[in-house]
């Protein structure tokens, strides 16, 4: 009901008793009493708008990021299978072959922005649908690949663009459908990336050994393609014509380009310390989270264990890489410790178990290899949902799919470093075991670059941060209800109080 409906409502008032002397007070009073009236009833309708559903469709939305996270970082992680192939078959060294993963890696990450962007402009659907057939072009056209000039612009900028316009859309949109099970509804989507993998290492060996490097890449091409109806699930959204009647009215100009882009962007949040700092610890991560992935499978084989041993080293941890997530997810739904809190304890974890992973097979044990790649998989799992989770404590949930993507953009460029690290220092030494302590060393880096957030030793999340300008005016109730105060109610109030009603009420 809005403010005209309620001076209605007092004009009949008033002309019921003309006789009446009707003072500004009783005014006030009758003014107050139907607004209360009226915003009592609107209130569980606007706060159920303000949290998502935790049910429903979202699950659908689950499952369709469930499997385009499989053929995005499970394919990813997977390429391990093809280091091997590469070095052979091209002559090349470990570094120059390393930066074939590393450019597909940064450049998912680099256009994740682009993809939050188009978002925040146009239809996620579309948006995600074409970045389907950008990931399953790139490997397709790599299948054909002649020098590693070819590799690096077909799985790295071609692939790699396609996955930063998968990704980083599917992830808020599951977040954006749950508030009290979000970590776990990450966490069961982001399964997937461990089972994919713990199925994909065996799987590529295979295709490999049946139809060389070039009809693996080209069959994983066609399984890329199922991305296309998980993005098709996504509904279609409303977009506010605020932008559109910016241009009608200034122009088009650079100045209001920049503005737009700004926005679409959420550009601002690189002037928020929070914000920077979370992004650094998570960058820093970044160096040295997949570096197991490219290389353990290679290191396994140097040490003297066959493909099929090295192979299946990367499935295990694969198979308590879901378990990590799934549990993590569900344990930190509970509430019972802050996210930022366990997600520093699974990161803390993970970067010393990769320490370990050169020193358990030292002894030539395949034994303690695995023992140690099973609890690396667990902790790598356990943090995945949590850094995607926190962010919106940070930064808002209004805010959030800018902030992923940007987020995606600053640590872009510590992916493209970590892998050839590691391999000119496999270079340099001989063996992988100074890449894997290097590694670590970020992960546990990255940690402590955590503890220096604003009260990151509080038992309880600080206040959720109030946007300055949204830009959307028709998302509507969520930022409205999630940043309401009792100054909101008060202004309402007062527009109500300060419009004097029409001079013939009063006759």
């Amino acid at each position: 009901m809005s403010i005209h409906n309620h001076r209605e409502d007092l004009r009949r008032v008033t002309l019921a008793f003309p006789e009446a002397d009707i003072s500004r007070a009783s005014l006030l009073f009758l003014s107050a009493l139907f607004l209360s009236t009226d915003m009592a009833k609107l209130r569980p309708k606007a706060e159920s708008q303000g949290k998502g559903p935790d049910g429903g469709y979202g699950w659908v939305l689950v499952g369709a990021l469930f499997v385009s996270t499989s053929l995005v970082f499970g394919l990813m992680r997977s390429l391990g299978i093809f280091f091997v192939e590469f070095v052979q078959y091209f002559d090349e060294s470990a570094q120059a072959i390393s930066w074939i993963s590393s450019t597909g890696l940064a450049a998912q990450q680099f256009f994740s922005p682009l993809g939050a962007a188009l978002c925040n402009a146009y239809d996620t659907r579309w948006v995600v649908m074409t970045g389907g057939c950008l990931a399953a072009l790139g490997l397709i056209l790599a299948s054909q690949a002649t020098c590693l000039v070819h590799l690096y612009l077909t799985m790295g900028v071609i692939s790699g663009l396609g996955w930063g316009l998968v990704f980083t859309p599917m992830v808020a949109t599951v977040m954006a459908n749950f508030t009290r099970r979000r970590t776990l509804a990450l966490g069961l989507a982001f399964s997937s990336i461990g089972l994919s993998s713990f199925a994909f290492n065996p799987l590529f060996q295979l295709l490999v050994e049946l139809y060389t490097w070039r009809g693996a890449l080209l069959i994983l091409g066609g399984l890329s393609l199922n991305i296309v109806p998980c993005g098709a699930l996504i509904g279609p959204q409303r977009r506010s014509k605020a932008p559109a009647k910016v241009v009608s009215e200034s122009g088009v100009s650079c100045a209001s380009f920049l503005q737009r882009a700004s926005s679409y962007l959420e550009l601002p949040l690189l002037f928020e310390r929070p914000y920077i700092t979370y992004t650094l610890a998570i960058s820093l991560l970044n160096v040295g989270y997949f570096v197991p992935y490219f290389h353990l499978v290679a290191h396994s084989r140097q040490v003297g264990f066959s493909e099929y041993q090295a192979a299946f080293v990367m499935s295990a941890a694969g198979a308590t890489d879901i378990l990590g997530r799934i549990a993590s997810g569900w344990f930190s739904d509970l509430g019972h410790f802050r996210l930022i809190h366990l997600l520093s304890v699974w990161t803390t974890l993970a970067g010393v178990f990769i320490m370990l992973l050169p020193v358990s097979s030292l002894s030539g044990s395949y034994a303690a290899l695995m023992v140690i790649s099973l609890l690396y998989g667990f902790c790598s799992g356990a943090l995945t949902s949590l850094v995607f989770a926190v962010v919106p404590m940070i930064v808002g949930v209004e805010r959030m799919m800018g902030a992923l993507g940007l987020l995606q953009l600053i640590e872009s460029g510590a992916g493209l470093l970590g892998a050839p690290l590691s391999g000119l220092l496999k270079d340099i030494t001989g063996d992988y075991t100074a890449s894997f302590m290097v590694a670590g060393g970020f992960v546990v880096l990255g940690t402590l670059t955590m503890v220096t957030l604003p009260h990151y030793f509080s038992l309880k999340d600080p206040p959720p941060p109030k946007s300055l300008s949204p830009k959307d005016p028709d998302k509507g109730a969520e930022l409205k209800q999630m940043h309401s105060s009792p100054s909101d109610m008060n202004d309402l109030t007062g527009e109500v109080t300060n419009s004097r009603l029409p001079e013939d009420t009063y006759s």
